[in-house]
């Protein structure tokens, strides 16, 4: 039988690839679950696309991850380094892995400039959300993967019951 995988940031099992080196993981019984039946496929698009950890902050500017796609918008470090290139590598690489493992749900990290869902934070590096979402994300999106959050594990459920 076939078993759905879920591209997951890597951050979110518990992996230190934050840019603060830190981890962000999710406990979640629906995610053990997961984990415990091999669906995850981990993937962390900034580290992927060159950047190290820990690393300085990075804020997307003038628009969101669909904007930096159409190149109307860009990454930048709280030191003012240009990093777009590196984030849309690692766009890049996750959809290189959706395609090898045959991926349509992704379980992203919250308000990242890679993989928010739905707020990033707004390119001034004052701790201000705005509505969009990361680099990675358009990408999956444009592509046609259900990207969800950390906070939203039970949609991502809904999506893996079998139809009858």
């Amino acid at each position: 039988m076939f078993m759905k995988k879920i591209l997951i940031s890597a951050c979110l099992l518990g992996g230190l690839f934050r840019y603060d080196g830190k981890q962000k993981k999710i406990d979640h019984d629906l995610v053990h679950k997961w984990e415990a039946q091999g669906r995850f496929v981990p993937f962390c698009p900034e580290v992927a696309g060159g950047l190290q950890t820990p690393r300085p902050p990075g804020e997307i500017v003038n628009g969101d991850g669909w904007d930096v796609l159409e190149q109307r918008a860009w990454v930048r470090t709280v030191a003012g380094k240009d990093v777009t290139r590196e984030f849309v590598r690692g766009a890049l690489l996750a959809l290189d892995l959706i395609k090898i493992h045959s991926i349509k749900i992704a379980i992203l990290k919250a308000k990242s400039p890679s993989c928010g869902t739905g707020s990033i934070y707004d390119g001034t590096f004052e701790n201000r959300l705005v509505s969009g979402i990361g680099v990675t994300t358009a990408a999956l999106k444009k592509d046609g993967v259900h990207v969800f959050s950390e906070s939203e594990i039970e949609g991502v459920e809904l999506l893996l019951k079998p139809i009858f």
